[in-house]
């Protein structure tokens, strides 16, 4: 009797997982830089355009972050 063992191995998940690796680098750092460009625009505000916005410097942080979370 004979037997046969196919020890053929199909494309494995190790390209696709470094793909989405760098994928997923690359987000953060499209994220990182609207943060920033959100940021020091905001900075370069007087504050009396930020109470025509009705906006704070405090808010810098949490409006900068809504911003870079919508980059995708």
């Amino acid at each position: 009797m004979t037997y046969f063992t196919d020890t053929r191995t199909t494309a494995s998940a190790q390209p696709s997982r470094i793909a989405a690796f760098f994928d997923a680098i690359a987000l953060k750092m499209r994220q990182r830089k609207a943060y920033r460009t959100t940021y020091n625009e905001l900075c370069t505000m007087t504050s009396r355009d930020l109470a025509d916005l009705g906006m704070s410097r405090a808010d810098f942080r949490r409006l900068s972050r809504e911003d870079a979370e919508m980059v995708k």
